[in-house]
């Protein structure tokens, strides 16, 4: 695949949209409702609320294709971001609404709890995100316990290269903490859409 195809084809997903064409949300939805239904869950742990945040996310970008600007980033940070935007603020009127009828917490605690699950959403995303061989050799290390030697094998790479997918893959994790302040904009993708989450 050329290297400019993802961005061509964000390009001609956003015209089309703008120009009204149904069969665009449909193809657009089938791509990334996971990845949205999944970032919402993550943040708010409900399925009937991720099931809404994945609505109004798909419903915002068929009425306003428009506010996706190509230079920015990938198409897919962009939805990325106005799903964890709709998450969060929704966490935060549920959690400030429970507070305010003599729930248990502080508003500190809501704080932490949306730091918590952003972070948990921003590394959902990056390893979703993360080139397939990098993903392949977390995947195996860290859910199935392989040592880097064992990865390597599995994965019919040489050990040096097996610790390298780690150690990359790991760098790109340790981003999902140093990010997550609730004070910035909140934001899974990469830099033009923002990063802190």
């Amino acid at each position: 695949m050329p290297k400019d195809a993802p961005r061509r084809w964000d390009r001609r997903m956003q015209q089309r949209l703008a120009h009204g064409e149904a069969a665009a949300l449909g193809e657009l939805y089938d791509r990334f409702a996971s990845l949205v239904h999944g970032l919402a869950h993550r943040v708010l742990g409900d399925e009937c609320a991720a099931d809404r945040i994945t609505r109004e996310v798909f419903s915002h970008v068929w009425e306003n294709p428009d506010a996706y600007d190509p230079r920015q980033g990938p198409l897919r940070s962009w939805i990325a971001t106005l799903t964890h935007q709709r998450a969060v603020r929704r966490l935060r009127q549920t959690e400030s609404a429970a507070l305010a009828l003599g729930g248990e917490g502080t508003p500190e605690d809501l704080e932490r709890k949306v730091r918590r699950a952003s972070a948990a959403a921003r590394a959902d995303y990056i390893v979703t995100a993360m080139p397939t061989p990098l993903r392949k050799a977390l995947e195996l290390a860290y859910f199935q316990r392989r040592d880097y030697r064992q990865t390597a094998a599995d994965l019919g790479v040489t050990e040096d290269e097996a610790r390298r997918r780690l150690r990359l893959g790991l760098q790109l994790l340790s981003t999902a903490h140093d990010t997550a302040d609730p004070s910035a904009s909140p934001a899974p993708g990469p830099p033009g859409y923002g990063t802190a989450l």
